[in-house]
C-alpha cells in the first residue's frame, strides 16, 4: 500500500540527490510494496538448502549471501517446525550483507575471533556473524532493552552455536572490558528511514528532531565501543536510514576522533550497492530502487595497530563455576551433554561454555548482565538436571547418544504450542528428545502414562 512521506523528509533526500544522482528514484521507491520475504539457511543444520521454505517456493539467491533465498510469496512461517528447529532464519536481504563483510576481514585466517555485535537484537545479524566467522570464534550479542534481549536469546539458542554469550546492557558497560574484541559490529538505533517502505510507524515517528537525536546516541555508542576493540581490529557500523548525518557524518567523526581507517570490502557480482554520499571514503549504501531490499547503510573502519590498547576493569564474578562431575556434590549433568564445555552456574542454570573461552566468559560475567553463556544445558531440580532447550538445539548435540522420537508435522505443531504429546508405546521412559524431518525438536519426560512437554513456556506459539 502506497503512504505519503514527510515534506521534510522529501527535501532531505532531495538535497542528497543534488550531491549523488544515484539517489533519485528512492522517495518513489518509499511509497510502494516493499520487497520480496528473504531467509537464510543454517549451514551447520543443512547439507544441502531446500527448494521451499513453508511450503513456498524459493525463487533466486541474494546476490551478497551465498545460504540466502528470496521467497516467492510469505508463507506462515509460526507454522513452520524448522523455524524453530534453527533451519533458517527470516531476515531483511540486505541485512545479510553483514555476513560478506565479515567474510572479507577474516579471509585466508581461519584462527578464532572474539567478536561482538552491540546493538544486536533480534538476531538477524549476530547469526549471520556466526555462521561467516572461523569455527571456533566467540560471539557476544548485546542489546539494551530487556524484552528485545530475551527475543535475542531465543533466536541464538534456536541456531545452535556454542560459543555465544547473549548480554543486557548500555554499551558503556564494555568499556569495563578492555581491549577485548577483534570485530565489533554496532547496528545502531537511527531514524528509520530505511523501514519507511514495511514499516508505517516509521513514516509517522520521522522528524528532523529524530535525526539529530539518533546522531547524538550513535556517537556515544561508537565511543563506548571504539574502547573495547583491539589494535589493529575492524568495526562495522550500520544503520537502516538515508540521510548523511547518521550515516558518512558519523564515519567521518569515527575518523577525525579515533583515528579510524576506512576498509574497503568488494562488491563484485553484486549490482545496485551504491557507495558513500558526498564523501571519499568507501561506504555501502542499499537502497530499495536499486537493490531487492531495504534501506542500509554499512561502513568498515579499522583501529590502528598502534593504538594504546585499554586494560579490563574485573569485578567479581555473577556466576559460579561446576565441573562435569559436579561441584555441589551428587549434582550430575545429562549423560548425553557434549564434551568440552566448560559448566558454569548460573542461578538454578547450568551454562557450558567451549573450554577455550572460559576464562573470558567468566570475566564478561563481572561486567555485564548475561541471559546466556554458550549451551543451555538444564536447570537444576534437587540433585537432577532438566535438559534445556538450548541443549535441544545445540550442533553439539550427538542424536547417537541420546533418545529421541521422530514425530510428524502436526505432532511437533502441537509439542511447539506446548499442548500434550502422545508418544508411541514403546518409547523409552525419562527425558526423551523429539525429532522433525531428522533434525531436532526439544524435550518431553515420558512417564509411560504421559509426556510432559517440556518446551519453554514463554516460546511457545499460539497460532492455529
Amino acid at each position: 500500500m502506497s503512504h505519503a512521506l514527510p515534506e521534510k523528509f522529501i527535501e532531505q533526500l532531495d538535497a542528497l540527490v543534488a550531491i549523488d544522482p544515484r539517489v533519485a528514484g528512492l522517495a518513489e521507491a518509499l511509497t510502494q510494496e516493499a520487497t520480496p520475504v528473504a531467509v537464510r539457511f543454517n549451514r551447520r543444520r543443512l547439507s544441502a538448502f531446500p527448494e521451499a521454505v513453508g511450503g513456498v517456493p524459493t525463487t533466486v539467491s541474494v546476490p551478497w549471501c551465498p545460504a540466502g533465498r528470496y521467497l516467492s510469496e510469505r508463507p506462515q512461517f509460526t507454522l513452520d517446525p524448522a523455524l524453530h528447529q534453527g533451519l533458517y532464519y527470516v531476515q531483511e536481504a540486505s541485512s545479510m550483507f553483514i555476513g560478506h563483510v565479515i567474510k572479507h576481514l577474516v579471509a585466508g585466517d581461519d584462527s578464532p575471533r572474539v567478536y561482538l555485535d552491540a546493538c544486536a537484537a533480534p538476531g538477524g545479524k549476530t547469526t549471520a556473524a556466526i555462521d561467516a566467522l572461523p569455527e571456533g570464534s566467540l560471539v557476544v550479542a548485546n542489546e539494551w532493552d530487556y524484552r528485545r534481549a530475551a527475543i535475542l536469546a531465543e533466536n541464538v539458542m534456536k541456531w545452535g552455536y556454542p560459543g555465544v554469550i547473549v548480554s543486557r546492557g548500555d554499551t558503556s558497560r564494555f568499556t569495563r572490558a578492555g581491549a577485548l574484541f577483534d570485530i565489533i559490529a554496532a547496528d545502531v538505533p537511527c531514524s528509520g528511514e530505511g523501514m519507511m517502505r514495511k514499516d508505517p510507524e516509521a513514516v509517522a515517528q520521522w522528524s528532523p528532531g529524530l535525526v539529530k537525536q539518533c546522531a547524538e546516541r550513535q556517537r556515544e555508542i561508537v565511543d563506548n565501543l571504539w574502547e573495547a576493540l583491539k589494535p589493529g581490529g575492524a568495526f562495522i557500523y550500520s544503520t537502516c536510514t538515508f540521510n548523511r548525518e547518521e550515516n558518512e557524518e558519523m564515519v567521518q567523526y569515527l575518523i577525525d576522533t579515533h583515528g579510524a581507517e576506512p576498509v574497503e570490502i568488494p562488491t563484485d557480482g553484486m549490482p545496485g550497492i551504491s557507495g558513500a554520499v558526498g564523501a571519499d571514503f568507501p561506504a555501502y549504501r542499499f537502497m530499495p530502487h536499486r537493490v531487492t531490499g531495504e534501506g542500509l547503510f554499512m561502513a568498515v573502519l579499522r583501529k590502528s595497530a598502534d593504538a594504546l590498547a585499554s586494560t579490563p576493569r574485573r569485578t567479581k564474578s555473577k556466576g559460579g563455576r561446576a565441573d562435569k562431575k559436579g561441584s555441589k556434590g551428587t549434582l550430575s549433568l545429562p549423560p548425553f551433554t557434549p564434551n568440552g564445555l566448560e559448566v558454569i552456574t548460573h542461578e538454578e542454570t547450568l551454562w557450558g561454555i567451549p573450554s577455550q573461552w572460559r576464562e573470558v566468559a567468566e570475566g564478561l560475567l563481572s561486567t555485564l548482565d548475561v541471559l546466556l553463556a554458550g549451551v543451555e544445558i538444564g536447570t537444576v531440580k534437587g540433585r537432577d538436571v532438566v535438559p534445556s532447550q538450548g541443549l535441544a538445539l545445540s550442533t553439539l548435540l550427538d542424536l547417537n547418544k541420546v533418545s529421541h522420537v521422530e514425530v510428524d508435522r502436526e505432532t511437533a505443531l502441537n509439542y511447539l504450542r506446548r499442548e500434550a504429546v502422545t508418544l508411541p508405546d514403546d518409547a523409552p521412559r525419562g527425558h526423551v528428545l523429539l525429532t522433525h524431518g531428522g533434525h531436532p525438536l526439544g524435550w518431553v519426560k515420558n512417564l509411560g502414562n504421559r509426556a510432559n512437554n517440556l518446551y519453554p513456556a514463554n516460546w511457545r506459539i499460539h497460532s492455529r
